[in-house]
């Protein structure tokens, strides 16, 4: 018996919104699910571009079923009043592939380092309660090779795992690509052995640079 691995986590299944405001400043928060890295900087982009009128864009996210990327952004607020706030809410609540931007409409009161975490924490946290959570399963990308003739048995192994090819190629050799939830990767593996020549796909991730 293999190691058993938990490939299952949570995310959200689509954008979501909050907002919480106090002393004339107001604060935007906005919810996505995201995959990668390049996703969230483009998202990041386009926030700042819509809402460029806004003193500060803070965010932060999480990926992967592991949790093992993540960062969190204060975009000029005192250190740790912002991200680390937003990323706490994505903690608690035990969330992965989401990423959680708050935009701030400064109203000329300051709130002091204590009233910043309390107003990002409770704008992140009533976006997520107006999202819906959603179950998530870990997942990585094979590509088979195979003469024709082996067609049948390859169909065959992937149906057995509940599989299908979401890229394919057919002719004297046939390359099929496919994902494979991380805990029958190495079922999957040694079952596909001896009919082809089969590899993972690297996924290349795309580092934010800090000033993003």
């Amino acid at each position: 018996m293999g190691v058993q691995i938990n490939d299952c986590y949570k995310s959200i299944s689509a954008p979501s919104e909050g907002i919480y405001k106090d002393k004339g400043s107001k604060f935007l928060a906005f919810a996505y699910p995201v995959e990668s890295e390049s996703e969230i900087k483009d998202i990041l982009f386009k926030i700042k571009k819509e809402y460029f009128d806004a003193r500060h864009h803070c965010y932060a996210y999480r990926l992967k079923h592991d949790y093992s990327v993540w960062r969190a952004n204060d975009d000029g607020e005192p250190s740790s009043s912002a991200g680390r706030p937003i990323l706490g809410q994505i903690l608690s609540n035990e969330l992965s592939d989401i990423l959680i931007v708050v935009v701030r409409y400064f109203g000329g009161i300051k709130l002091g380092v204590p009233g910043l975490i309390k107003a990002y924490k409770t704008a992140s946290a009533d976006a997520i309660a107006n999202g819906e959570i959603c179950d998530k399963i870990a997942t990585n990308d094979y590509s088979v090779e195979f003469p024709y003739e082996r067609m049948n048995d390859i169909m065959k192994t992937l149906k057995d795992f509940g599989l299908y090819p979401h890229k394919q190629d057919f002719d004297n050799m046939c390359t099929i690509e496919t994902k494979v939830r991380l805990r029958d990767e190495e079922r999957f593996v040694e079952a596909m052995s001896d009919k082809g020549t089969i590899s993972k796909i690297e996924q290349t991730i795309n580092t934010i640079e800090e000033n993003a």
